[in-house]
């Protein structure tokens, strides 16, 4: 199945996880831009203190343009980077009480990411959340299901918050060909296996062979993401 909106969360705030380099911006910023085509009113919260090169700050003008209200730290895209949020983040909750049709997504980053939204952990809970756990076969320390499932049982332990599916992101940038998507299916699975969690989506980065993946595979359900990571060079 080829998903304009993969994954409809069923609550209010749904985070978005995963190891260094394994895509996890691209993802949120793709599910914020469907969500927002379904009607949702969005808002996509920069959680990524690990890389500052990579973040969802930088897809802020892409947000704007397409109604997404996007919630930075206070030096997101500046020389300084020091993560640090403003009282801003305490509306998402007040909205995720009073808005039946919000939707909160939070980009996080790596250990010290989760360690972050831990302090925030008794709001979400209180609001009811989803957490995706985005993972890559094709990245470093996440090249095996059982490598991601450790990985992300940190990312559990750090945040003190529960990943409730997974996401298999393996693709190579625009290196990526049909083959590299399937080859790398059966990592999905397991991780999904694995971790006794449902697997959310796979994502495409390439829209040319959604269609042929989804003919081929109708028990899957595909999703195309664009990259929208900053060019460094």
């Amino acid at each position: 199945m080829l998903a304009k909106t993969p994954f409809i969360p069923d609550k209010p705030i749904l985070i978005v996880c995963g190891h260094f380099g394994s895509g996890k911006t691209c993802v949120s910023v793709a599910l914020a831009l469907a969500l927002k085509k379904s009607g949702k009113n969005v808002t996509l919260v920069d959680l990524d203190i690990v890389n500052p090169y990579f973040r969802a700050a930088d897809a802020a003008e892409l947000m704007k343009a397409n109604g997404i209200n996007c919630i930075n730290p206070e030096f997101a895209n500046t020389n300084v980077d020091i993560p640090s949020l403003g009282a801003e983040i305490h509306s998402v909750f007040v909205n995720a009480e009073r808005d039946p049709d919000s939707v909160t997504i939070l980009d996080v980053g790596g250990d010290s990411g989760a360690a972050a939204l831990g302090r925030y952990r008794q709001m979400i809970e209180r609001a009811g959340y989803n957490m995706l756990f985005v993972a890559s076969k094709y990245r470093p320390l996440t090249d095996t299901a059982s490598a991601a499932l450790e990985n992300l049982r940190e990312i559990e332990y750090y945040s003190r918050l529960r990943c409730t599916h997974v996401v298999n992101n393996s693709n190579i940038g625009d290196e990526t060909t049909q083959t590299y998507v399937e080859n790398a299916l059966d990592f999905g699975r397991e991780l999904s296996e694995l971790s006794g969690l449902p697997e959310a989506f796979t994502s495409v980065v390439k829209a040319d062979f959604c269609p042929a993946l989804a003919e081929k595979y109708p028990d899957k359900s595909f999703f195309f993401i664009d990259n929208t990571t900053r060019k460094l060079f």
